[in-house]
């Protein structure tokens, strides 16, 4: 899988899964072009559940992709609608695990930007956060960037009392 060739310029690679930290990502990588005059790739990577080695028959494999693209292209037309000036934004829908897609894609970029947690969940906390893989393994520098809280409690470990 190569990396999407931008106008010759440096790139900003973002991942986008939908969730509201991978928008503020979004949104923060959008900013950072702005001032670098960067173009911003959008990355949303897909894949089937495995079971056994085989794929299990949750859906037809153009569903999952048409999921996948409509997630990016929801993502992508709301930063466009934010005020600020036009920035180049390419997407790219691609198969495979999510740090080993952006890891590919940012194998040629200035920057790659990801959330501090996205759509993990449960194989997340088994495997470990795809943000810190990208962080100890991308051959660029890395920013991982915090969605809202649900809970201002939340924030560095804090409990209410």
């Amino acid at each position: 899988m190569a990396a999407a060739e931008g106008a010759g310029g440096p790139r900003i690679v973002v991942g986008v899964d939908g969730s509201p930290p991978s928008q503020a990502a979004f949104r923060w990588a959008v900013r950072q072009a702005r001032l670098t005059g960067a173009e911003v790739v959008a990355v949303t990577a897909w894949h089937l559940p495995v079971a056994y080695g085989y794929p299990m028959p949750v859906a037809p494999l153009t569903d999952a992709m048409d999921i996948a693209r409509r997630v990016l292209d929801t993502a992508t037309d709301e930063i466009e609608q934010e005020p600020g000036e036009p920035v180049h934004i390419t997407g790219m829908v691609l198969e495979g695990n999510a740090a080993r897609v952006l890891l590919d894609a940012s194998q040629d970029a200035e920057l790659l930007v990801v959330g501090n947690r996205g759509h993990g969940g449960f194989v997340e906390a088994l495997l470990g956060s795809t943000g810190q893989h990208l962080v100890e393994h991308a051959t660029c520098p890395v920013v991982v960037t915090r969605g809202e809280d649900k809970d201002p409690s939340e924030r560095n470990g804090a409990a209410t009392g």
